[in-house]
């Protein structure tokens, strides 16, 4: 049997017969992914640290380093360290900045250990577009507060992620209580 016969045994590749793999569709992304585009925008982790603290979502100031609330949280509490310096990859950074990441992050999971009562974390970043990261001009680590059963059916089902609280309370607690511990 040719290899045409058995596509059309399977049904691989004819319209309207499943590949095997799912797919979840997000398109209200698109509207996020799109605004990064456009190379007359500003650096918005360039920009964060020169406004007033009522103006933004920073939580603390380093020397080298800043504490941001992420715009588009995956739970309440999400925080985002960022260099001050625009530079795209950790390969990038000084020594300085490397250490004052790794301050900020600890400090991040004791603030939010004891602000939000946070029971684990999820640390990592996204370097380069391919990498996943939604701003791939900007390196910026995420610091992700996380629950015993936190994860729900709302993101899957329904496209909606269920935040107890709003950005600019989260922000004022947070920075608040920061370097308390």
């Amino acid at each position: 049997m040719g290899e045409k016969e058995i596509e059309i045994l399977t049904g691989e590749g004819l319209p309207g017969v499943s590949d095997g793999f799912e797919r979840l569709w997000t398109p209200h992304r698109m509207a996020y992914v799109s605004s990064h585009k456009d190379p007359t925008r500003e650096c918005p982790f360039c920009v964060a640290p020169g406004l007033d603290e009522d103006d933004t979502l920073v939580v603390t100031r380093g020397t080298t380093c800043y504490v941001v609330l992420n715009l588009y949280p995956y739970n309440s509490g999400h925080l985002l360290v960022c260099p001050y310096r625009h530079v795209a990859y950790y390969t990038e950074v000084t020594s300085e900045e490397r250490t004052e990441m790794a301050q900020l992050t600890q400090e991040a999971m004791v603030t939010l250990a004891e602000v939000c009562q946070a029971q684990g974390f999820n640390i990592g970043m996204n370097q380069g577009i391919a990498g996943g990261a939604g701003i791939a001009e900007h390196l910026h680590q995420h610091v992700v507060p996380r629950w015993s059963g936190d994860a729900n059916f709302f993101p899957l089902i329904a496209q909606t992620k269920a935040l107890s609280q709003l950005l600019p309370e989260t922000r004022t607690q947070l920075a608040s209580r920061w370097g308390e511990q």
